[in-house]
C-alpha cells in the first residue's frame, strides 16, 4: 500500500479513534522493510531539501524516512488508539553506530513502544531500527503527541524560557511551501503542513514546518549529520520540538557546537544536543 492510501485509510479510521481512552494499548505488530538498496533520487531530493552534501555518507536522520511508510501502516491500523491525523511530532533521539554509505542495503523495523499521559493528551513512542547484514546500527525514538481535553503530565515540564539561548549561527527564510516540499520526499503529508486551511482543523492557526525537516536542517548545518565513526562525526542526537515554526517564516539556527536551537519570532522552536566521535 503506498503512502498516499495510508494517509486515505488514516482520514477513515480517525473519526473512530478516542484519544485517551482508559485501558487503550498498543499493537504487538513489528513493520519490517527488507533490506535493499537505497533509491538514489528521492535521498537526493532529500539531501537538497534539508541542506545536506548529496554525494557521502547516507544522513544520520535519512533512516527515520526509510520507516515512515511502515510507521505510517502501523499508526493507520484499526488496532492502533490513536487517530493518526493530527498527530505533532514532540521529540526523538537518534543513535549511529557507525558511518552509514548511500549503498548499504539495511533491512527497517519499526514498533510502538509504548503510551505516555502529556499535560496534552497522549503521547505514543515508536522505535525505528536499522540493521546491515544483521547487525543493529541505527536506531531512532520518537514521540508523537495525540491532543485531547484531559490530558495529565507524566512529569513537571520545562518552562519555554529554561534553555539558555545560544551563539546565532545562521538565519533561513522558510517557504509557505517547504512543508508541501518536504513532504513529497519524505512521504509525511500530514495536512497540519501542508496549507493553512488543513492546519486549521487540527487547531493551528497556520501550517507549520515538519519536526524532522527542523532537526535535519539543523544537523545539516552543524556539518556533522552524516553518521558515526570519524572525528567529529555526529554519533547521536536528542532534539525536543518545543513549539511549532509556522510557514512562512524566519528562523534562526544558534549552536555552542554541542547545544542547539532554532528560535524565531520571539520562541524557541527547537532545543537538541548531539554527541560526536572523538
Amino acid at each position: 500500500m503506498g503512502l498516499s492510501l495510508y494517509l486515505v485509510r488514516g482520514a477513515v479510521t480517525s473519526p473512530f479513534k478516542r484519544a485517551g481512552r482508559p485501558g487503550a494499548t498498543l499493537p504487538a505488530t513489528r513493520e519490517v522493510l527488507p533490506a535493499g538498496r537505497i533509491a538514489p533520487g528521492p535521498l537526493a531530493a532529500y539531501s537538497r531539501i534539508c541542506g545536506f552534501a548529496e554525494s557521502g555518507p547516507l544522513p544520520l536522520t535519512y533512516p527515520h524516512v526509510l520507516g515512515f511508510p511502515l510507521a505510517m501502516r502501523l499508526m493507520t491500523g484499526r488496532d492502533f488508539p490513536l487517530p493518526v491525523l493530527g498527530l505533532v511530532h514532540t521529540w526523538i533521539e537518534i543513535t549511529g553506530s557507525r558511518v552509514l554509505q548511500p549503498t548499504d542495503a539495511l533491512d527497517v523495523t519499526v514498533y510502538a513502544a509504548g503510551l505516555t499521559p502529556h499535560r496534552r493528551g497522549t503521547e505514543v513512542t515508536m522505535v525505528t531500527e536499522a540493521r546491515l547484514a544483521g547487525e543493529l546500527v541505527w536506531e531512532s525514538r520518537s514521540g508523537y503527541l495525540s491532543r485531547h481535553a484531559g490530558g495529565t503530565a507524566a512529569a513537571p515540564a520545562a518552562p519555554p524560557g529554561a534553555s539558555p539561548e545560544l551563539p546565532a549561527v545562521a538565519e533561513w527564510r522558510l517557504p509557505a511551501d517547504l512543508g508541501r516540499r518536504y513532504g513529497a520526499v519524505s512521504g509525511d503529508r500530514n495536512p497540519i503542513h501542508l496549507h493553512p486551511a488543513t492546519a486549521r482543523l487540527f487547531g493551528f492557526p497556520r501550517h507549520i514546518a515538519h519536526g524532522m525537516w527542523t532537526v535535519a536542517r539543523c544537523l545539516a548545518e552543524s556539518g556533522g549529520g552524516t553518521g558515526a565513526g570519524e572525528p567529529g562525526r555526529v554519533r547521536s542526537v536528542r532534539a525536543d520540538f518545543r513549539a511549532p515554526v509556522p510557514l512562512p517564516s524566519t528562523v534562526t539556527y544558534a549552536t555552542d557546537g554541542t547545544a542547539f536551537q532554532m528560535r524565531g519570532g520571539g520562541r524557541v522552536h527547537l532545543t537538541g544536543s548531539v554527541v560526536r566521535d572523538g
